[in-house]
């Protein structure tokens, strides 16, 4: 079966507070991941000298900006950004409940991946709270389109992940990865891809203001010869597409409980995986809410609706 799969929901036992670079805003950030109770799902918070200034349930109604990661909210002035990094990683590990406390507008980068978020939460531990989880069982395909990019659920007795990118570039071209989601799976096969990008697009991202934290120290960078110059070179020979594996995994954490079902995706991105969870959530008849994961039973149009709600 898939991730967390063990019927009770889960929060960490202490809090823990990682800092680093924001890889847009170019600014020293900090977040503190704190315990929650049951049924609070996981919330993020934006703090301003000890002040709260907003405030977000980790849900699909809640996303707002998709162009080059995936963001909380509607104002730049509030929202907090790239959040997917660390969703996949508590989505991963199976953790239902937690308060996140920002300091800066966006996550830190930390090495462009999810490992160090997953460190950091294996090091504080994991608690199970006295209270049953809830999942999200697929029940029918549903499926998006956008030229010649698609994505798709489809129903599937685990949590599976399919997905293929396809770029105009020699040195990634067509690659594919495929598997059942596991928390060890993901660590191992996943949570260490790291953000990548081309030299020809730092000017234009700079020049728009994003990307100004970017270094060869968080992401991959691909020459215009077609090389990679990271001194490292690539953590997994077909680290591309394990990391758009990893997005996607973050994008759709925030169905607001896990899937048991499969996810396929051509050519995606942060705004396929954002449309697709959203005709997901918008068809009722394509997936019930059931409290184990063998449970049968069909949930009533309002439960459904709470799972996801902001």
């Amino acid at each position: 079966m898939g991730i967390g799969l063990l019927g009770f929901q889960t929060t960490i036992a202490h809090s823990v507070t990682l800092s680093g670079t924001g890889v847009h805003s170019g600014a020293e950030v900090a977040i503190t991941f704190h315990p929650a109770e049951a049924d609070s799902g996981i919330v993020f918070q934006r703090v301003v000298d000890e002040q709260t200034i907003s405030e977000f349930k980790a849900v699909s109604s809640q996303v707002g900006n998709t162009d080059l990661c995936t963001i909380l909210g509607f104002s730049p002035a509030t929202s907090i950004a790239t959040i997917e990094h660390v969703m996949a990683a508590i989505y991963a590990l199976g953790l239902d409940n937690l308060l996140i406390e920002v300091h800066g507008a966006e996550m830190p980068i930390m090495d462009g991946s999810s490992a160090p978020f997953i460190d950091a939460i294996e090091q504080t531990g994991i608690k199970a709270l006295a209270v049953k989880r809830r999942y999200i069982r697929i029940l029918k395909p549903v499926r998006i389109e956008s030229g010649a990019s698609w994505s798709e659920f489809t129903p599937y007795d685990g949590m599976r992940f399919e997905v293929e990118i396809d770029f105009d570039s020699p040195l990634i071209g067509r690659q594919a990865w495929k598997g059942d989601i596991t928390p060890s799976v993901f660590k191992t096969e996943l949570s260490r891809a790291r953000t990548f990008g081309f030299m020809r697009d730092v000017e234009r991202m700079w020049a728009a203001g994003r990307g100004l934290g970017s270094s060869l120290e968080n992401s991959v960078v691909i020459a215009d010869d077609n090389t990679v110059i990271n001194m490292e070179g690539l953590r997994y020979k077909d680290e591309f597409v394990r990391h758009k594996t990893l997005d996607a995994v973050g994008d759709l954490a925030l169905a607001g409980a896990p899937f048991i079902g499969c996810y396929r995706s051509y050519r995606g991105g942060h705004k396929m995986n954002a449309n697709a969870l959203k005709a997901l959530m918008s068809d009722p008849t394509a997936y019930e809410i059931v409290e184990t994961a063998t449970q049968r039973q069909r949930s009533a149009p309002r439960e459904v609706i709470a799972v996801n709600a902001p």
